[in-house]
């Protein structure tokens, strides 16, 4: 098996929207109506990966100027900000049957390299509880419960800080 991580386009709108419904509960999973105009807004901070050629998981968010992710941003693709100083995470999944392969843990890596490589001070996302150790591993660090109320649920405030980039 060959894992392979792509940019994604316009025309991953579908794709990116089932992988994310086979991710995430319904009242959190972003539908074709928000992922569009974020693929229109940033699509070249979208990743998919791909099983020998079939996609199985994907990560992307916009880049923003704070530090925490506002529940708005969801629902707002203009809000991006291309020399913004933060990469944000809004999802990162990968399809059930394909867990446990390290793809999650490999789209992380691409978006932090993306954004080290952008000049970003850093990365931001909001996880649930059961969630934060697996960010920790990249270097992110708990700011506490965020006052995010997307789907519902309760969140964490997460953070990855570069060194050496002005913050």
């Amino acid at each position: 098996m060959t894992l392979t991580i792509r940019r994604a386009t316009r025309e991953d709108a579908a794709l990116v929207t089932a992988i994310e419904a086979a991710c995430f509960p319904p009242a959190e999973a972003a539908g074709i109506d928000r992922m569009t105009p974020r693929l229109a807004r940033f699509a070249d901070h979208f990743w998919i990966a791909e099983e020998d050629g079939l996609p199985v998981g994907m990560i992307n968010g916009m880049v923003i100027d704070q530090k925490v992710i506002d529940d708005v941003m969801y629902a707002d693709a203009s809000l991006h900000r291309p020399d913004g100083r933060w990469q944000s995470v809004f999802g990162i999944g990968v399809i059930p049957a394909y867990r446990g392969r390290g793809y999650a843990a490999a789209l992380m890596k691409r978006l932090i390299a993306q954004a080290r490589e952008e000049g970003r001070s850093g990365v931001v996302r909001t996880c649930k509880d059961h969630m934060i150790a697996f960010y920790e591993q990249f270097g992110y660090r708990s700011m506490g419960v965020s006052a995010s109320e997307h789907g519902g649920a309760k969140w964490n405030d997460m953070i990855l800080e570069f060194e050496g980039v002005g913050q």
